[in-house]
Order: C-alpha cells, then sequence, then structure tokens
C-alpha cells in the first residue's frame, strides 16, 4: 500500500498540468498568521477586549514602532489612596496637587480615565499688555534695547573737560525753546528768562541787550537767532507772539514782528529774510526791508514748531514740531501763503526739534527725537529717502556739524546728559563729553568753527575743544582764550 501511495505521489510530482507548492509559506502569508495570532493575545488580556487599538492598526501597515496609551493597563497607574494617608503634611498636600494637575476636572484619581488625556499640553501665552501701559515714565526710564554704539579711539587728541564754564542763573528748562545763538562777530547771545545777555568772546565781557518784563510778569524770551551776515542784529522772539529785531551797537529795538498767535520758540535767517516757528503751529517768512513782512506762510503742522533751519545753498527750510514729523520745504514754495512741503516725513517717534544741514555733502540733513524716539536720522532732502538712523539711548536736544571734518555732535537729556561725537557716516562713537548734571538743550559753533558751546538745564554754558585740529588748539582762537577770563564765571 505504502509502495503505491509513494508511486502515485512520484507520478503526481512528475504531473506537469497542477501548481507546484512550496512547502514555506509566502511572507504576506505569513505576516497575516502573525497579525491574527497578537489579536487572539491581546483579546485576552483585561481592559483591552472592546477597544480600537490604533497602535495595532499601525503595525499592520508600517514597521515603526508607535507608542500608544490605549495599550497601557490603567489599573497600575492608579494612586494607592491608603499610601497617601499615611504620608505627612506637606506629603498630603503635595499629593493632592498632584492629582489635581493630572485631572483638574476629577480629583478622585482612581475613578478618572486618562486613556483620552495627554500627556504634554501646551499653555495660553501671556496676554499681550495694553497701549495704556506704555505710559511716558516707562519709555523714559526704559532700558536700550539696542546695542550701544562701540566708541572708536580718535586720532586726535579731545579734551575731556571743558576749556570755560559760565553760569547761566535763571535758564529755563523747556525742551521747545531756542536761547542760544552765537554770531558771526564771536559775540554770544544767551536768553535768561525775561532778559538777553550777550558774551564776547574776544573780550569776555558780558552786558544786557534787553528786557521783557511786563506788568502781568508772565512775559519772556523764547528764541534768539542772530543774522547771518554783518553781525550787528538779532532777532528776538518773545512769549507774547512777537518777533523783536535788534540793532545790537545801538543797543535798540528797531522793529517788530507780529503775525503770530502763540509764542515764537524756532527762528533761522536766510539772507535778508527771518523764519519763524510759533505754538500756534504755523510758520512765517518775514522779509524785513519791507512793510508788510509777511511774504510766506507754512501751516503743515498740527502742534508747536520748536525747529527751523536753512539748507547752506537756500534751497531748503527743514521743520520739526512736536507732531513728530519733520517737513522739507523748497524755497519758492515757503513764499507762498499756503505753502505745500515738498516731503513729509514721519518715521520719528517724538518731537523733532534737533535740526542740521551738513557743510560737506549737499542735501544731508540730520535729525533729532525726543524722549520717546533717541534718534538721529540722516535723510536726502532732494528725495525724502532716509539714509541712516542710529538709536542713541536717550533724548536728542540738539545737533552740530564740524567744519572741517564728516563728524556730527549731539547732546542729550536722561540719563548722562552727556555729549557725543560721532563719525559720520560709519555712526561710531568718537568721544563722549561729560559734566553737565541736567539734559544739554542748546547748542552752538564758534564763528571759526573750533569751539563749541553746550547750555544745559544746570544752568551752565560749558565751552569745548572738540571741533579744533592740533594746529588750531595750539594758537589763540577768537574764544577768548588769552582774555585773561577765569574759568569759571557768570553770564551776568
Amino acid at each position: 500500500m505504502s509502495k503505491k501511495s509513494n508511486l502515485a505521489d512520484f507520478e503526481n510530482m512528475l504531473d506537469l498540468s497542477t501548481t507546484i507548492k512550496s512547502s514555506h509559506l509566502p511572507r504576506w502569508q505569513r505576516k497575516q498568521q502573525q497579525a491574527g495570532a497578537a489579536d487572539t493575545s491581546l483579546s485576552r488580556v483585561p481592559g483591552i477586549s472592546g477597544r480600537t487599538c490604533m497602535a495595532t492598526e499601525m503595525q499592520k501597515s508600517t514597521d515603526r514602532f508607535i507608542p500608544s496609551r490605549c495599550n497601557q493597563d490603567d489599573s497600575r497607574c492608579d494612586l494607592d489612596d491608603s499610601c497617601i494617608g499615611e504620608l505627612d503634611a506637606e506629603s498630603s498636600d503635595y499629593s493632592r496637587l498632584l492629582q489635581q494637575n493630572i485631572n483638574p476636572n476629577n480629583s478622585n484619581i482612581n475613578n478618572s480615565d486618562l486613556s483620552n488625556s495627554r500627556v504634554l499640553a501646551f499653555k495660553d501665552k501671556a496676554p499681550a499688555a495694553t497701549h495704556d501701559l506704555q505710559s511716558k515714565k516707562m519709555v523714559l526710564y526704559s532700558q536700550q534695547t539696542s546695542k550701544k554704539a562701540e566708541i572708536v579711539k580718535s586720532k586726535r587728541h579731545i579734551p575731556s573737560a571743558p576749556v570755560r564754564v559760565l553760569d547761566a542763573p535763571d535758564l529755563m528748562d523747556d525742551y521747545y525753546l531756542n536761547l542760544l545763538s552765537w554770531g558771526s562777530e564771536n559775540v554770544l547771545a544767551v536768553a535768561l528768562s525775561q532778559a538777553v545777555y550777550l558774551w564776547d568772546a574776544s573780550s569776555g565781557t558780558t552786558k544786557e541787550l534787553m528786557n521783557v518784563e511786563s506788568d502781568a510778569n508772565d512775559d519772556y524770551v523764547s528764541s534768539v537767532s542772530w543774522i547771518q551776515q554783518g553781525g550787528t542784529h538779532i532777532a528776538v522772539g518773545t512769549a507774547s507772539n512777537s518777533v523783536q529785531l535788534w540793532d545790537v551797537q545801538a543797543q535798540k529795538c528797531i522793529r517788530k514782528l507780529e503775525g503770530h498767535t502763540g509764542r515764537v520758540g524756532a527762528l533761522a535767517w536766510n539772507g535778508h529774510m527771518l523764519t519763524s516757528g510759533s505754538f500756534d503751529t504755523t510758520i512765517l517768512n518775514h522779509d524785513v526791508r519791507v512793510q508788510n513782512h509777511v511774504i510766506g506762510r507754512m501751516a503743515h503742522h498740527t502742534q508747536e514748531v520748536c525747529g527751523l533751519a536753512w539748507s547752506p545753498d537756500s534751497q531748503y527750510l527743514a521743520s520739526g514740531a512736536n507732531d513728530n514729523t519733520l517737513c522739507i520745504w523748497d524755497a519758492a514754495s515757503t513764499l507762498s501763503m499756503d505753502a505745500t512741503p515738498k516731503h513729509v516725513l514721519t518715521d520719528h517717534q517724538a518731537a523733532v526739534k534737533a535740526l542740521a544741514w551738513s557743510p560737506h555733502e549737499r542735501n544731508l540733513l540730520a535729525s533729532g527725537g525726543g524722549t520717546a524716539d533717541r534718534c538721529i536720522k540722516f535723510w536726502n532732502a532732494s528725495s525724502g529717502a532716509l539714509m541712516n538712523s542710529i538709536d542713541t539711548g536717550s533724548q536728542v536736544c540738539a545737533l552740530q556739524w564740524s567744519p572741517f571734518e564728516k563728524e556730527i555732535l549731539s547732546s542729550h537729556g536722561y540719563a548722562e546728559n552727556q555729549l557725543c561725537l560721532w563719525k559720520y557716516p560709519s555712526m561710531a562713537c568718537v568721544k563722549q563729553l561729560k559734566g553737565h548734571t541736567a539734559r544739554v538743550l542748546h547748542m552752538a559753533t564758534s564763528p571759526d568753527g573750533s569751539m563749541v558751546v553746550s547750555c544745559a538745564a544746570d544752568e551752565t554754558l560749558k565751552f569745548w575743544n572738540v571741533f579744533a585740529s592740533e594746529g588750531k588748539r595750539k594758537a589763540d582762537g577768537p574764544a577768548g582764550t588769552n582774555s585773561g577770563l577765569s574759568l569759571s564765571s557768570g553770564i551776568r
């Protein structure tokens, strides 16, 4: 019988019409059998049966191991209340907080279902601060977030101490006024409350030019500016809305220019034309040679005008105001009674008072912002493009260009009340001059360009040899170095 069965098997093997079967199963059949065996084993585990297991489904379609909490026996994670009762008071409090954090909706963690809970969860972000929190005090005392400018050593020696100090009692601590001007005849004009004093730098003598005392005692001098050519006439702006034109040699007021309805805080000369800016937000052009002196009116600003400057070629007028805007006007348009600015620049975030035109590059204007801005910005007056900007870290009160090199000097307020000399265009800090104890409100340059005087709210005037070259400092300049004046004296 066995021989017949073996013979039948041999004949079947020789029959090519039937399918030859291998003794080894194909891979897909083996995988299917293994998956079926795994399902059978999981169904026998308590707590797993009747559950849709995502990990098992993922194992059928991929060879990666993806952990899932559905395979976890939750009974092993339950906390034993008997063990918690044996702990001390601190441990009990900690366990209670732990239970609340694991399942905030149910303090009894033994009855909670943690299979669908997340182990890690992203918390909501902190709410953004409201706009009301950005108060002026926060801006004033905020730390500087930008990178502090590096101090580059200058090739020439710049004295750190002032060469002369003058007392200026009753100087008004008002950021929006312009109370200092150095004329071409080497005479410095300073407005102290209701009076204007003249200090002759060559002889060191001081005299009072005028006084605006009134019955109400509420008038004061709000701006002064020497005429560019001749140097014997000076314009004086007052809080009584007028501009007075004085002959210094005769010590006489030769003309009174009306037209404003607020104090006149900014003045700028352009030949025989005087430009005035007022608290009434308007800018007027006065031709001092004719009877009807108002020949132009500009009314684009919305708050007090505190800065005015004509370009060296008399082509552009720059005006800054407390509305945080900087306007550039064509000279031709300023002769109209309804003038329109060529450019309105709104990049500053605070009042724009400090204005200075470069004597080295045509149409290059520098402007400085107040406490909330703290930046010095450089503009192309022709195109209105912003060329550069640097955060100085404090209020910018005044700017002065060096007539000899591409350098610009800035004066500042809180917190260091310093003067900074910058190299243009790299804006590397060449020198810091410290000595004032309050914000440095005004600056002026001597006629020969070698010396700068700073006027601060600490009621002092300090003279600095910051722009002079080595040969210039050795020689006696017109600033009165050989006048026999003591280092410290009074302006009146």
